[in-house]
């Protein structure tokens, strides 16, 4: 290595896999309150709707760039338009700043809705 040369720029590339960055999204979306996913079940038969797992992520990256899909369900009631940023803002947070790379796109599915955390109300 001469003066000149930038230490950092001789040490080789590091990749990500595509897995990884769909670990890290999962676990984004697992704290952002009110996120649930689908758990249990074969082929969608005994799934139940679940707040405390992983929503499952689809992950591709091209070059430094990555697209991301979720399907993920929603407390109800719960202003989706905020949810939906917040989640959104909470998963480019967390993969830009473990990863180096750059969000460039995340779909969202919300595939379901939960009442149950709110209880029933009785008409008196």
């Amino acid at each position: 290595m001469t003066a000149t040369q930038n230490p950092t720029t001789s040490r080789g590339a590091t990749t990500v896999s595509t897995k990884v960055v769909a670990q890290m999204a999962e676990q984004a979306a697992y704290e952002v309150r009110g996120v649930g996913s689908d758990a249990g079940g074969v082929l969608g038969i005994g799934a139940r709707k679940d707040f405390h797992s992983r929503p499952k992520a689809d992950v591709e990256i091209y070059g430094n760039t990555v697209v991301l899909r979720m399907n993920v369900g929603l407390a109800f009631p719960t202003p989706m338009k905020t949810a939906l940023t917040e989640l959104r803002q909470h998963l480019t947070q967390r993969i830009e700043y473990f990863t180096g790379l750059t969000v460039g796109r995340i779909d969202i599915d919300i595939s379901w809705l939960n009442a149950e955390a709110q209880g029933r109300r009785v008409l008196q």
